[in-house]
C-alpha cells in the first residue's frame, strides 16, 4: 500500500456506487459492439467516398480519395479489434460498468437528451432553466429557492450575453417571443 503524501485530500462520496452491484456490461462486450458500430461507420464512410470519387484524375487526388483511405483504416482497426477479442475469449473479461453506475450516467444523460428536445420548442433559454434547477435540486440535493434562483439567474446571463451583447442567433421559444425577440 502506497503512503498518501500530506497534501492529498481524500473524500469519501456517500452517494457513490455500491462496489457489490451487478455487471450490466463486460468490457469485452462493449469493446466489441464499439468495434462493429465503429466498422458500420467506416463501411458508409467508404461507400461515399467511393461514390463520390477516390481515385487520380488529371488535377490530383478527387474529393473522396484520403477520407476513403482513412475508412479503409479504420475499418481494418476495427476487425483487428473484433478479432482480439473474440481470440481473448477464454481469458476473463473485466466488467465495464455496473447496475449502479449506469443509473448515475443515466441521472445526466436522460435530462441532457431531454434538454435537447425540450429545446426545439422551449428555446434554449427555458430548457437551461429546467436543466439546470433539475440537476440542482434533483442530483445535487440543492435548496429548491437556491436551484430556482441560480438557474434564474444563469438563463438571464446567458440571454444578456447572447441575445443583446453578442447579437447571437439562439434558438427561441414562446417566452423569448413575448420580449419580440
Amino acid at each position: 500500500m502506497a503512503s498518501k503524501s500530506e497534501d492529498e485530500i481524500v473524500v469519501e462520496d456517500p452517494t457513490a456506487p455500491a462496489r457489490d452491484s451487478p455487471a450490466v456490461a463486460t468490457k469485452r462486450t462493449v469493446d466489441i459492439a464499439v468495434s462493429l458500430l465503429l466498422l458500420a461507420l467506416a463501411g458508409l464512410l467508404g461507400f461515399d467516398n467511393w461514390r463520390t470519387g477516390m481515385g487520380w484524375d488529371s488535377t490530383g487526388p478527387q474529393a473522396g480519395y484520403f477520407p476513403f483511405y482513412l475508412s479503409v483504416i479504420l475499418a481494418a482497426a476495427c476487425l483487428w479489434g473484433v478479432v482480439k477479442e473474440f481470440l481473448a475469449r477464454k481469458h476473463a473479461s473485466g466488467t465495464f460498468v455496473t447496475r449502479a453506475q449506469l443509473r448515475r450516467v443515466m441521472q445526466v444523460f436522460v435530462p441532457t437528451l431531454l434538454f435537447c428536445l425540450a429545446m426545439q420548442w422551449l428555446g434554449i433559454y427555458v430548457a437551461s432553466f429546467l436543466l439546470v434547477a433539475g440537476f440542482m435540486v434533483f442530483i445535487g440535493r440543492i435548496a429548491t429557492w437556491k436551484s430556482l434562483l441560480t438557474a434564474l439567474l444563469f438563463s438571464l446571463i446567458m440571454f444578456t450575453t447572447f441575445e443583446i451583447a453578442f447579437d447571437v442567433i439562439m434558438p427561441k421559444g414562446p417566452l423569448e417571443a413575448l420580449f419580440g425577440r
